[in-house]
């Protein structure tokens, strides 16, 4: 499942780690105007001490895939 989130702010932490804040599209196309109606409202809060991980994430950006998780 695909759900599109922007990517709001990328905060680098002194003491290390990163947080990453996404709020769901609203504008921009039509796929984004599609998407919103799905999901008008969200919020996704990340904390990331994996400096390769949060390089991934650039302010602006839209993109979330979903997958589910296999337990192990």
């Amino acid at each position: 499942m695909r759900a599109k989130f922007r990517v709001e702010t990328v905060t680098n932490h002194a003491g290390g780690g990163n947080s990453v804040n996404l709020t769901p599209v609203i504008s921009g196309s039509e796929e984004n105007k599609s998407f919103w109606q799905a999901t008008p409202s969200g919020k996704l809060d990340m904390y990331i001490n994996n400096p390769n991980a949060a390089e991934f994430f650039k302010a602006g950006v839209e993109y979330i895939d979903f997958t589910p998780a296999t337990s192990q």
